[in-house]
């Protein structure tokens, strides 16, 4: 892809494997592992002087390790969060770090994603930040998505699809999603996210989130633009034409794919 090439030799780092002690014995989670591969992966993509998007959620997690241990051998790079969470991260590591206000042009952003589909479009916001996620993967000249090869999907959907919301009227915004929904082919149950202690979650924006379980959504672009119609809804997950190349880790290697 234009502007970009993988490092020389397809080098890595001695880190591409997350450890977990246990009972003094080092013990592998194979789901981290593959993560982290395919976030070592992406890595080899970035250069000095890049403005970098850094995504959130669990994959992401790797990537801002990784990226650290970059940095700290030398790497110049500027991230710009998607998240308070990651935001938080970055910093304890030592990333520099800005913002879009700084930085309204990056080079690239690399995330992870709850459901990759056809056409690499994606269903994202399984951690809560995909308003900010949307933001700074448009503002990137390229998004690099990085998963486990589980999440490649025939059809979107199986994942809940996050819907950001303000909270005011949420009972009337919720019927005008299901409007919305049915005329894009899509009908599901809206449940409004909580925090695993059962209060409700609220995004780093003030939002809150209704989670769509559609099962099948067969046309994306449809529902999507269904969706940002209606009044109330800030965001949803549905991520079109913003995947330039997807990074999947599974059993067999790290197989990368290219938008058409």
């Amino acid at each position: 892809m234009a502007g970009l090439s993988a490092r020389p030799n397809g080098a890595t780092h001695d880190d591409t494997l997350e450890v977990f002690e246990s009972r003094g014995h080092a013990i592998m989670s194979d789901a981290d592992n593959l993560k982290r591969q395919a976030a070592a992966q992406a890595l080899e993509y970035v250069r000095s002087g890049m403005k970098l998007g850094l995504g959130t959620g669990s994959t992401a997690k790797h990537l801002v390790d990784l990226l650290a241990a970059r940095v700290n051998e030398g790497l110049e790079v500027v991230g710009v969060p998607t998240s308070e969470a990651t935001r938080a991260q970055a910093e304890s590591l030592g990333i520099p770090l800005g913002t879009l206000d700084e930085h309204p042009v990056l080079d690239l952003c690399i995330d992870g994603a709850d459901e990759v589909g056809p056409d690499l479009t994606l269903i994202k916001g399984g951690g809560g930040a995909l308003l900010r996620e949307k933001i700074v993967a448009s503002a990137a000249r390229q998004m690099f998505v990085i998963a486990d090869a589980s999440k490649k999907v025939g059809v979107l959907g199986t994942f809940p699809l996050p819907i950001e919301v303000v909270d005011f009227g949420v009972a009337a915004i919720r019927r005008g999603i299901d409007r919305a929904a049915r005329a894009a082919g899509c009908q599901g149950l809206l449940t409004l996210r909580r925090r695993p202690d059962g209060h409700v979650f609220v995004t780093d924006q003030g939002h809150l989130i209704l989670d769509a379980a559609y099962h099948s959504i067969t046309n994306p672009a449809a529902l999507a633009a269904e969706l940002s119609n209606v009044p109330g809804v800030v965001e949803h997950g549905l991520f079109i034409n913003l995947a330039s190349r997807v990074i999947l880790a599974g059993a067999g290697g790290v197989t990368v794919i290219d938008r058409a």
